[in-house]
């Protein structure tokens, strides 16, 4: 998935959980394998080169294939994982695979999980401290989120990888209208989800965000303002001190 992945666990059974911290691990390579756009022997890769039917594909391939359709109606159109023609659902597979993993260790016992992925969080239990970068500040946090429960915050934005969120409607790059948009809710495959339909909507992304039930979402535009839901500032604090 082109990115790093990092594990945080605490209490519980030692051997149970670190069979599931094993079997999590090994999930993350399964995704990669299956879901690549940087593997040609991937499914994902095999079906954008036409080599490999939908229906021949894994019941994983099956299940994000019908995420994605779930989070195109959802975000009415923005988040489309089939604007080119093909299937590419790299904006939602990496939050999906971090969710199961996190759950693969709660299940285990653990009483309190954080997987990172590639900045994108999934916490179980707590209490944790979430650390929110500031694209226009390298090195330096924006704001914190802290959580206890089942948590998830995602950032989207060209910060890292440059103009790579297009506007599905048009196959251009979207309207920077922010730097970065990250979402607060349970699951980080919403989140994952709804930070990129947030950042290829531009301007129109507030009102609908602040429309979503159970969802916080906090915004930096590129000229350092902020903007951030009404329940977004019980979640957070200021940057100061060490996190998670």
């Amino acid at each position: 998935m082109g990115t790093v992945f990092s594990f945080h666990v605490r209490g519980g059974g030692r051997p149970r959980v670190a069979a599931a911290l094993d079997a999590a691990v090994e999930w993350l390579r399964h995704v990669d394998a299956v879901f690549s756009t940087y593997r040609p022997e991937s499914q994902i890769s095999r079906l954008a080169a036409g080599t490999l039917a939908l229906s021949a594909c894994s019941p994983e391939v099956w299940e994000v294939h019908r995420l994605c359709d779930v989070a195109r109606r959802r975000t009415d159109g923005w988040f489309d994982a089939e604007y080119a023609g093909g299937f590419d659902p790299t904006g939602l597979v990496k939050g999906w695979a971090v969710e199961r993993a996190a759950a693969m260790l709660r299940s285990a016992g653990a009483d309190a999980v954080c997987v990172n992925g590639g900045g994108d969080v999934q916490v179980h239990g707590g209490p944790w401290r979430i650390g929110v970068t500031d694209p226009l500040r390298p090195g330096t946090l924006a704001t914190v989120v802290h959580a206890d429960g089942d948590v998830a915050v995602a950032t989207s934005g060209p910060a890292e990888r440059g103009a790579h969120i297009l506007d599905p409607r048009t196959h251009e790059a979207a309207d920077p209208e922010f730097a970065s948009v990250t979402v607060v809710c349970a699951g980080l495959a919403d989140a994952d989800v709804l930070a990129t339909a947030a950042c290829a909507m531009g301007a129109a992304a507030p009102s609908w965000l602040r429309g979503l039930r159970a969802t916080e979402a906090f915004a930096i535009r590129p000229d350092g303002t902020t903007w951030c839901t009404p329940g977004f500032a019980g979640a957070a604090r200021g940057a100061d001190g060490p996190t998670a």
